[in-house]
């Protein structure tokens, strides 16, 4: 059985690391003390860390876990603004010169917000900070931009929320797991791709989805909208979360 490492073990971390525990030994991470029993009663071998905004950590040490390791999914943030570029220093120190299969998520709000559909040709990895500086330290690493985060409690009736006009760009945290679960299969390797639902209703509809509330008003939809078309194509993956306006039926 293959051994995945699962960097920061928080909200989506955690549905990864359940949704794969049948097919893969699962090694996580956490900054918190309360998480670890948690994480030890599901078998997913917990190693506490914390990665430092304040400072680089000299002494920080390998994890001693990842040389058995065959893959790595990167769930913290971290950017070059302020202390999170600390954070990536010492992520790197931890996972030293890891070369199995890496996977990085990172968000499409790196995306600019104009009227625009959005692929990822459109913004190269090169041009966002977390993403440049983890491919030069692994060249490897799968970059996955995530849309909205969505699944269980997350359902947007229970934000509160702006421009209900706009479309939403929203993920259904099951669909993540299959495309990971995908790419390791197919063990690929340098690929950026938008993890996105590919229908963009407004948030107005959305809401009134979840609400149960009939909604037919037609209106322009604006803002931008991020395509999943290249993961589809690439992979030949169907969503099985594809209609924001159904993600609180999952």
């Amino acid at each position: 059985m293959k051994k995945v490492g699962i960097i920061g073990c928080g909200w989506l971390g955690y549905r990864i690391a359940e949704y794969i525990s049948g097919q893969y030994e699962v090694y996580t991470t956490t900054s918190t003390q309360d998480k670890m029993g948690k994480l030890t009663s599901r078998g997913f071998k917990p190693t506490l860390v914390n990665f430092s905004d304040n400072e680089i950590l000299k002494d920080l040490a390998q994890w001693e876990a990842l040389s058995t390791l065959d893959i790595i999914i990167i769930t913290v943030p971290f950017s070059e603004k302020g202390s999170l570029s600390n954070r990536a220093h010492n992520l790197f120190s931890f996972l030293g010169d890891f070369k199995g299969q890496v996977f990085f998520m990172s968000s499409t709000g790196v995306y600019p917000n104009i009227d625009k559909v959005f692929l990822e040709e459109d913004l190269s990895s090169d041009a966002v900070w977390g993403e440049r500086i983890i491919k030069e330290k692994y060249p490897q690493v799968n970059i996955l931009r995530l849309a909205g985060l969505m699944g269980d409690e997350r359902l947007l009736r229970n934000y509160k929320v702006a421009n209900l006009d706009f479309a939403v760009n929203h993920i259904h945290y099951i669909d993540i797991c299959l495309v990971v679960e995908k790419m390791m299969e197919k063990q690929l390797n340098s690929k950026l791709y938008n993890v996105v639902a590919p229908l963009h209703p407004t948030k107005a509809e959305v809401i009134n989805a979840q609400n149960n509330i009939e909604y037919a008003e037609k209106c322009e939809v604006k803002g931008k909208i991020i395509s999943s078309s290249t993961l589809s194509a690439d992979l030949d993956f169907v969503f099985k979360c594809p209609d924001p306006r159904s993600f609180h039926l999952y």
